[in-house]
């Protein structure tokens, strides 16, 4: 079933403007990289690369790939390698098995998770930080100059 504001080139995948739904029925092999959001219901067995964009693993979703993204939420199962941007989530239900790399964190209790977590800053700090440091130092340097 098809709506005009969804395209499909099958069944299973529909695009409906920055978001990407891979449905149920859908088995996916592979790498995929995006600039939008990917909603993952179905299978997914490769590496999933969506830089400054949101991955969702749903509830039905089995998905054994490493993955980088803004925000990862996982509902349903994921083996893999995260690094996130923002923060990763793993909600109640959902099973995460892999090392993670991310600012921030959450595991919901009644999630399940194996694997390692490093917290690292995020990218968009250290650059304002720093540039804000050095505006100061440059600003009392010619005060005192």
């Amino acid at each position: 079933m098809s709506t005009p504001a969804a395209t499909s080139a099958s069944e299973g995948v529909v695009n409906v403007g920055q978001l990407t739904v891979i449905g149920k029925a859908m088995i996916v092999r592979g790498d995929i990289r995006s600039r939008e959001s990917l909603h993952i219901e179905g299978e997914v067995d490769g590496s999933l690369d969506l830089p400054g964009s949101r991955l969702t693993v749903g509830p039905t979703a089995r998905v054994g790939a490493n993955a980088r993204a803004r925000e990862i939420e996982v509902m349903g199962t994921l083996a893999g390698d995260l690094e996130a941007s923002k923060k990763i989530t793993i909600r109640k239900g959902g099973r995460l098995t892999g090392d993670l790399r991310t600012p921030g964190i959450v595991i919901e209790e009644g999630a399940y998770f194996k694997g390692k977590i490093e917290i690292v800053n995020s990218e968009a700090e250290p650059d304002a930080n720093s540039s804000a440091a050095a505006n100061e130092a440059t600003r009392k340097a010619a005060a005192g100059a």
